[in-house]
Protein backbone atom coordinates (compact mmCIF):
# COMPACT_ATOMS: atom_id res chain seq x y z
CA UNK A 1 0.00 0.00 0.00
CA UNK A 2 1.38 3.82 -1.16
CA UNK A 3 1.81 5.54 1.83
CA UNK A 4 0.26 9.06 1.32
CA UNK A 5 0.78 12.27 3.38
CA UNK A 6 -2.05 14.62 4.81
CA UNK A 7 -1.80 18.30 5.83
CA UNK A 8 -4.43 19.37 8.50
CA UNK A 9 -6.49 21.96 6.60
CA UNK A 10 -9.68 22.24 8.99
CA UNK A 11 -9.18 20.99 13.12
CA UNK A 12 -11.71 19.25 14.63
CA UNK A 13 -12.24 21.86 16.91
CA UNK A 14 -13.01 23.98 13.69
CA UNK A 15 -15.37 21.78 12.00
CA UNK A 16 -17.59 20.81 15.39
CA UNK A 17 -17.72 24.79 16.23
CA UNK A 18 -18.50 25.28 12.42
CA UNK A 19 -21.01 22.60 12.23
CA UNK A 20 -22.66 24.28 15.43
CA UNK A 21 -23.04 27.17 13.65
CA UNK A 22 -24.58 25.21 10.68
CA UNK A 23 -27.22 24.22 12.87
CA UNK A 24 -28.10 27.44 14.47
CA UNK A 25 -28.13 29.19 11.29
CA UNK A 26 -30.66 26.17 10.00
CA UNK A 27 -32.85 26.89 12.80
CA UNK A 28 -33.04 30.24 12.12
CA UNK A 29 -34.01 29.50 8.17
CA UNK A 30 -37.17 30.71 7.29
CA UNK A 31 -38.22 27.28 5.30
CA UNK A 32 -37.40 25.11 8.40
CA UNK A 33 -40.91 24.06 9.77
CA UNK A 34 -41.64 25.14 13.23
CA UNK A 35 -43.90 22.75 14.58
CA UNK A 36 -43.06 19.73 11.55
CA UNK A 37 -39.84 17.48 11.14
CA UNK A 38 -37.05 17.95 8.73
CA UNK A 39 -36.26 15.25 6.70
CA UNK A 40 -32.51 14.99 6.35
CA UNK A 41 -31.03 13.36 3.27
CA UNK A 42 -27.35 12.31 2.70
CA UNK A 43 -25.62 11.15 -0.17
CA UNK A 44 -23.36 7.93 0.84
CA UNK A 45 -20.48 7.26 2.17
CA UNK A 46 -18.85 10.52 3.03
CA UNK A 47 -21.43 12.52 4.36
CA UNK A 48 -22.55 10.16 7.18
CA UNK A 49 -20.33 12.01 10.22
CA UNK A 50 -21.39 15.44 9.34
CA UNK A 51 -25.37 14.12 8.79
CA UNK A 52 -24.73 12.55 12.10
CA UNK A 53 -22.83 15.62 13.68
CA UNK A 54 -25.43 18.35 11.63
CA UNK A 55 -28.28 15.96 13.30
CA UNK A 56 -27.78 16.31 17.06
CA UNK A 57 -26.91 19.76 16.68
CA UNK A 58 -30.24 20.71 15.03
CA UNK A 59 -31.90 19.99 18.10
CA UNK A 60 -35.16 19.62 16.17
CA UNK A 61 -37.02 16.60 15.36
CA UNK A 62 -35.65 15.22 12.50
CA UNK A 63 -36.03 11.78 9.97
CA UNK A 64 -32.77 10.43 8.21
CA UNK A 65 -32.71 8.73 4.98
CA UNK A 66 -29.54 8.49 3.01
CA UNK A 67 -29.07 7.67 -1.34
CA UNK A 68 -25.91 6.17 -2.58
CA UNK A 69 -25.03 7.34 -5.66
CA UNK A 70 -21.92 6.63 -8.31
CA UNK A 71 -20.50 9.12 -10.38
CA UNK A 72 -18.41 7.30 -13.38
CA UNK A 73 -16.66 8.31 -16.03
CA UNK A 74 -12.83 7.10 -15.31
CA UNK A 75 -9.70 7.75 -13.43
CA UNK A 76 -10.55 10.12 -10.40
CA UNK A 77 -12.34 12.31 -12.51
CA UNK A 78 -15.65 12.57 -13.24
CA UNK A 79 -17.92 12.55 -16.29
CA UNK A 80 -20.80 13.48 -14.98
CA UNK A 81 -22.96 10.39 -15.50
CA UNK A 82 -24.98 9.50 -12.00
CA UNK A 83 -26.20 6.19 -11.34
CA UNK A 84 -28.12 5.27 -8.05
CA UNK A 85 -26.90 2.39 -6.28
CA UNK A 86 -29.29 2.61 -3.47
CA UNK A 87 -32.42 4.80 -3.75
CA UNK A 88 -33.83 6.79 -0.46
CA UNK A 89 -36.51 4.13 1.31
CA UNK A 90 -38.81 7.08 2.41
CA UNK A 91 -41.05 8.94 0.44
CA UNK A 92 -40.01 13.05 0.21
CA UNK A 93 -43.46 13.76 -1.19
CA UNK A 94 -44.99 16.40 1.50
CA UNK A 95 -41.55 16.44 3.46
CA UNK A 96 -39.17 19.65 4.06
CA UNK A 97 -36.26 18.00 2.35
CA UNK A 98 -32.43 19.18 3.64
CA UNK A 99 -29.95 17.70 1.35
CA UNK A 100 -26.83 17.17 3.62
CA UNK A 101 -23.82 16.83 1.21
CA UNK A 102 -20.20 16.44 2.43
CA UNK A 103 -18.60 18.06 -0.41
CA UNK A 104 -19.74 20.48 -3.73
CA UNK A 105 -16.98 20.78 -6.26
CA UNK A 106 -18.62 20.35 -9.63
CA UNK A 107 -22.37 20.58 -8.79
CA UNK A 108 -23.14 17.54 -11.25
CA UNK A 109 -24.22 15.35 -8.48
CA UNK A 110 -26.22 17.78 -6.56
CA UNK A 111 -28.01 19.07 -9.31
CA UNK A 112 -29.09 15.69 -10.51
CA UNK A 113 -29.74 14.98 -6.67
CA UNK A 114 -31.91 17.93 -6.51
CA UNK A 115 -34.01 17.35 -9.48
CA UNK A 116 -34.23 13.31 -8.47
CA UNK A 117 -35.73 14.62 -4.76
CA UNK A 118 -38.07 17.32 -6.58
CA UNK A 119 -39.54 14.38 -8.60
CA UNK A 120 -40.86 13.25 -5.65
CA UNK A 121 -42.69 16.39 -4.58
CA UNK A 122 -41.10 17.67 -1.29
CA UNK A 123 -42.92 20.65 0.42
CA UNK A 124 -39.61 22.09 0.35
CA UNK A 125 -35.73 21.89 -0.81
CA UNK A 126 -32.97 23.29 0.86
CA UNK A 127 -29.44 22.36 0.90
CA UNK A 128 -26.21 22.35 3.83
CA UNK A 129 -22.40 21.24 2.82
CA UNK A 130 -19.76 21.03 4.50
CA UNK A 131 -17.43 21.84 1.80
CA UNK A 132 -17.74 23.91 -1.27
CA UNK A 133 -14.87 24.07 -3.90
CA UNK A 134 -16.54 26.89 -6.45
CA UNK A 135 -13.95 27.08 -8.27
CA UNK A 136 -14.68 23.45 -9.53
CA UNK A 137 -18.54 24.67 -10.32
CA UNK A 138 -19.49 23.00 -14.07
CA UNK A 139 -23.05 23.27 -13.14
CA UNK A 140 -24.87 25.78 -11.29
CA UNK A 141 -26.66 24.71 -8.21
CA UNK A 142 -28.30 26.23 -5.09
CA UNK A 143 -26.64 25.84 -1.95
CA UNK A 144 -28.37 27.79 0.81
CA UNK A 145 -25.75 26.69 3.73
CA UNK A 146 -21.84 26.49 3.30
CA UNK A 147 -19.45 24.95 5.82
CA UNK A 148 -15.88 25.78 4.71
CA UNK A 149 -15.69 27.47 1.20
CA UNK A 150 -12.06 25.69 0.08
CA UNK A 151 -9.68 26.04 -2.73
CA UNK A 152 -9.08 22.99 -5.46
CA UNK A 153 -7.70 20.28 -3.45
CA UNK A 154 -8.21 16.67 -2.70
CA UNK A 155 -9.70 16.00 0.83
CA UNK A 156 -10.42 13.74 3.18
CA UNK A 157 -11.59 12.74 6.83
CA UNK A 158 -14.56 13.75 8.51
CA UNK A 159 -16.40 11.37 6.05
CA UNK A 160 -14.86 12.01 3.17
CA UNK A 161 -11.85 9.16 1.58
CA UNK A 162 -9.46 8.25 -0.76
CA UNK A 163 -10.32 4.63 -1.34
CA UNK A 164 -11.69 3.95 1.87
CA UNK A 165 -9.15 5.26 3.83
CA UNK A 166 -9.03 8.27 6.61
CA UNK A 167 -12.71 8.48 6.95
CA UNK A 168 -12.38 8.25 10.29
CA UNK A 169 -10.04 11.13 10.98
CA UNK A 170 -11.78 13.73 12.73
CA UNK A 171 -10.66 16.84 10.93
CA UNK A 172 -10.26 17.57 7.50
CA UNK A 173 -6.81 17.03 5.75
CA UNK A 174 -6.05 17.73 2.33
CA UNK A 175 -4.34 14.65 0.67
CA UNK A 176 -0.85 14.88 -1.45
CA UNK A 177 -1.44 13.21 -4.03
CA UNK A 178 1.95 13.61 -6.24
CA UNK A 179 1.55 10.73 -8.61
CA UNK A 180 -1.91 11.62 -9.85
CA UNK A 181 -0.92 14.47 -11.48
CA UNK A 182 -2.82 17.59 -12.49
CA UNK A 183 -6.53 17.42 -13.41
CA UNK A 184 -6.71 15.00 -9.71
CA UNK A 185 -8.44 16.90 -7.12
CA UNK A 186 -12.07 16.39 -7.28
CA UNK A 187 -13.62 14.62 -4.43
CA UNK A 188 -16.35 12.57 -5.98
CA UNK A 189 -18.99 10.31 -5.29
CA UNK A 190 -17.96 6.42 -5.61
CA UNK A 191 -19.17 3.12 -5.15
CA UNK A 192 -18.04 1.23 -2.02
CA UNK A 193 -13.90 0.75 -2.36
CA UNK A 194 -13.40 3.59 -4.27
CA UNK A 195 -12.19 7.06 -4.17
CA UNK A 196 -14.85 9.82 -2.08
Amino acid sequence: MVNLDTTVLLTADEVRARVAELASEIRCDSEVPVDGELHLLSVLKGGFIFLADLARALELPVTVDFIGLESYGGGMESAGAVRVRHDFEMSVHGRDVLVVEDIVDTGRTLAWLHRHVRAGHPRSLRTVTLLDKPSRRMVPVNVEHVGFTIADQFVVGYGLDHSERFRNMPHIAVLDLPAAGPGHTENRKQPAGGPG
